[in-house]
């Protein structure tokens, strides 16, 4: 398997670590698109959303609870910020790694 983000949790490839627990771990994207952009990834490879099974609810819950203590360490909590999922070609996927894309230090636009 060719996967970057597996790399990065295998050590192979470097980053900007800002959380890791046994199942998530969570980096600066190297391609920001806000002040703060954070990937946060399970450890256990799941290609998609679609990907995703009952027996991974409770990864997913810790996904999310990665992605609220992270924004309450970085100072964005009160001030708002934006989780992301893209799944597939047209959904915006590029890494097949399951991620969320934790957005914010800025207003953000669109998505009303």
């Amino acid at each position: 398997m060719d996967c970057v983000f597996c790399g990065i949790i295998e050590g192979g490839i470097p980053s900007n670590k800002v959380f890791e627990n046994d199942r998530v771990v969570a980096f600066r994207d190297i391609q920001p698109a806000a002040p703060v952009h954070i990937l946060i990834i399970p450890k256990k490879h799941i290609p998609t959303m679609n990907d995703v099974t009952s027996e991974d609810d409770a990864l997913m819950a810790e996904l999310f609870a990665a992605a609220r203590q992270i924004a309450g360490e970085l100072g964005i909590a009160e001030s708002g910020y934006r989780l992301v999922n893209n799944v597939n070609g047209d959904g915006g996927q590029v890494v097949y790694h399951l991620h969320l894309h934790l957005l914010g230090g800025t207003k953000l636009k669109g998505l009303n």
